[in-house]
């Protein structure tokens, strides 16, 4: 008896995994990473797989000719789902963030940061003021929105989205005493 009712109960696990499979859609996705403002093309794109009672608020593949040619509200990396609110006029810094730019100096930074890196800000000492005198603060967690080289003092501006509150905190400390860690999105 108690093998009979098994095998109804994993035949019934086996019939709605079938289904819930079954119910999925194609959404859009993107297929590389974009920048704010860029202007969507057929390239940009890629179809997902997607549950069609997932919730989310993810554009249908059927839908991508109404999206070519819309421009990205936020910088994206690759493989984000679209969604509606990521279209349209650009939204930098989103509500409630900041964008800073930071000069740090090569050993201050991984060079392999790019937009899109989280990365975890330190306050460091300052050698000419002496180890005991540092800005206090952070660490503050922050994505990098761009990198820019300067050719004319050998230092790399690097600007940060974070909390305003912690952007405004981070803008404060004096030039050389700040280093970035790449860390996992989330991380500190």
């Amino acid at each position: 008896m108690i093998g009979l009712l098994l095998v109804v109960v994993c035949a019934a696990g086996a019939v709605l995994t079938v289904m819930q499979v079954g119910n999925r859609e194609p959404m859009l996705a993107l297929a590389r990473p974009v920048s704010v403002g860029h202007i969507l093309t057929a390239q940009d794109l890629r179809q997902v797989p997607l549950s069609a009672d997932s919730g989310a608020d993810v554009i249908p593949a059927s839908q991508a000719q109404a999206v070519l040619g819309q421009p990205v509200a936020y910088s994206l990396p690759s493989g984000a789902l679209l969604s509606r609110s990521a279209l349209g006029q650009p939204q930098v810094p989103p509500t409630g963030q900041g964008v800073v730019a930071v000069g740090v100096k090569p050993g201050q930074f991984p060079p392999e940061i790019a937009p899109g890196t989280t990365v975890s800000v330190i306050v460091v000492p300052n050698s000419s003021t002496g180890a005991g005198q540092t800005a206090s603060g952070g660490p503050w967690s922050a994505v990098v929105t761009s990198v820019s080289a300067q050719a004319n003092d050998q230092s790399t501006v690097v600007s940060l989205q974070l909390p305003t509150t912690s952007a405004r905190q981070v803008a404060a400390i004096p030039p050389g005493q700040l280093s970035l860690v790449a860390v996992p999105a989330g991380g500190q």
